[in-house]
């Protein structure tokens, strides 16, 4: 009968290793010496880790990755299942789906971010796939021409950081996740930096689509964004904004949703704007697939709309506005339209409250201007009338939202621009109490049912400061500066 081997805890450091009952013999124990192997002494050894951890899973890594962990002796219960655990993702990545999220294994970015995702990241990630992301758009849900749906989980193959940005636009959403926001917000943001630098020769869809939703956290939550539109911006000038591939019906979506962001009176506290709808998204003729006057999907509004949004500053005139066509839609879409298109006429008016940002980074007044090509004058509406059918649409549709319960509309995403110009006329609301009411409505906290909240009680404090002091200020800049917040009117 063999003799059982008891593990020496402070034998001589041969006996240790093979795990040898030592005698504890000095200088050489006696079981090295019968045994004819070198003793190694009992001295004190220190051990000087490299990592940036002592204990837990990462001891002795170099960096908190899977692949830098130093090897250990197999047969204890931990290895084993770490061991399993790595088969098991090894066999995932191999077997990976085009509709997969995770993104490929290779790069440094995707080595730090595929080993810190955890079972929230996952959940909140698919939460934005099922419904977070129709926050993004002002139509409807399952709306065709939404482009981006289908291609997330492809496009979070080639970004690292669109994965990290999601989860947090996500957590940005959701109540009980608003506590981690800025932890995931923090991860997200330095990963998108990373990621940015090494697309010094050609702005990819990924990190394109990253960037823009980066900003779109900044937007709905008044953080300065606009110096990521900027670097995408010069990234996109020194390239080419198609690069030289072939011109995607994405890319130019991604294009258009960048010149929708750039709009200049469509953020408050922005000092520049880079007049990017004004001067790549008007001409939709080039291009190899048709647009047309068709509407884009994050503003709800037509392109022909747009068009003339993006000249405020640069030409356009109240009158423009008021001779505009319209286009073909839904009865939301129209109360929606007329909405925008009155708040054109009023940011021209009264230039001074909302003034247009330049490149040059001069906030600069609209001059009123007249349609001078025009036979016959134009009578247009006095500013209290114009007032009173912009909150008139309005309250239309909030009456159809909160009705219905959404009813797979959108529409109600974009409601900030008009009731913001609306109630920049502080003089007319406060003398019209029901004005004040309904803008206080629109803008209050919704559930949707599409499980996310939209907060627009930020913009209705903005208002309301605005209402009290306004003869004490020159312009809505002000407030939005004072705050250090840029505020984004989508």
């Amino acid at each position: 009968m063999s003799t059982p081997r008891h593990r020496s805890r402070d034998g001589c450091w041969t006996c240790k290793r093979v795990r040898r009952k030592c005698d504890r013999a000095r200088p050489i124990c006696k079981a090295c010496s019968s045994r004819g192997v070198s003793c190694e002494g009992y001295e004190i050894r220190l051990r000087w880790g490299t990592g940036i951890a002592s204990r837990g899973r990462f001891t002795g890594a170099e960096e908190p990755v899977e692949a830098s962990i130093p090897p250990r002796v197999k047969g204890r219960r931990r290895d084993l299942s770490r061991e399993r655990r790595r088969k098991r993702d090894n066999g995932d990545n191999d077997k990976a789906e085009a509709g997969s999220y995770r993104p490929q294994r290779g790069s440094a970015v995707a080595e730090q971010t595929a080993d810190v995702r955890s079972n929230e990241q996952d959940r909140l990630f698919e939460e934005f796939l099922s419904f977070g992301i129709n926050v993004l758009h002002s139509t409807s849900v399952n709306d065709e021409r939404n482009l981006l749906e289908s291609r997330l989980p492809i496009l979070c193959q080639q970004s690292s950081s669109l994965y990290a940005i999601c989860v947090a636009l996500q957590a940005s959403l959701k109540p009980n996740a608003k506590p981690h926001f800025y932890e995931h917000f923090d991860l997200a943001l330095n990963l998108f930096r990373t990621e940015l630098s090494s697309n010094v020769a050609y702005l990819e869809d990924g990190t394109f689509t990253a960037g823009l939703l980066l900003c779109s956290i900044g937007l709905m939550h008044a953080m300065p964004w606009t110096m990521h539109l900027h670097g995408m911006y010069g990234i996109l000038q020194a390239h080419g904004l198609y690069g030289l591939g072939e011109r995607t019906e994405f890319r130019t979506h991604l294009l258009e949703v960048m010149g929708v962001m750039d709009l200049p009176t469509f953020t408050v506290g922005r000092s520049t704007s880079l007049g990017f709808w004004r001067q790549h998204c008007r001409d939709r003729v080039s291009l190899q697939h048709s647009l047309g006057d068709e509407v884009e999907v994050v503003s709800g509004l037509p392109r022909s709309l747009l068009d003339i949004i993006s000249c405020i500053g640069h030409g356009t005139t109240e009158e423009d506005f008021w001779s505009w066509p319209g286009s073909p839609g839904s009865l939301s879409q129209h109360q929606l339209w007329e909405a925008y298109r009155l708040a054109g006429m009023l940011t021209i008016r009264d230039g001074h409250l909302l003034l247009v940002p330049q490149l040059s980074g001069i906030l600069a007044g609209t001059t009123l201007e007249t349609n001078g090509a025009s036979s016959r004058p134009i009578i247009l509406p006095t500013t209290t009338v114009i007032v009173s059918r912009i909150v008139s649409h309005l309250d239309a549709l909030r009456r159809a939202f909160t009705e219905t319960e959404g009813a797979g509309s959108l529409i109600i995403n974009a409601i900030k621009y008009p009731a913001f110009i609306a109630g920049l006329q502080a003089d007319i609301i406060n003398a019209q109490p029901e004005f004040k009411d309904v803008l206080r409505c629109c803008l209050s906290t919704y559930d949707h049912p599409y499980g996310f909240e939209r907060d627009f009680e930020l913009l209705l404090e903005v208002l309301e400061e605005w209402w009290v002091h306004h003869h004490n200020m020159e312009n809505a800049h002000e407030l939005a500066l004072v705050r250090g917040m840029e505020i984004g009117l989508l």
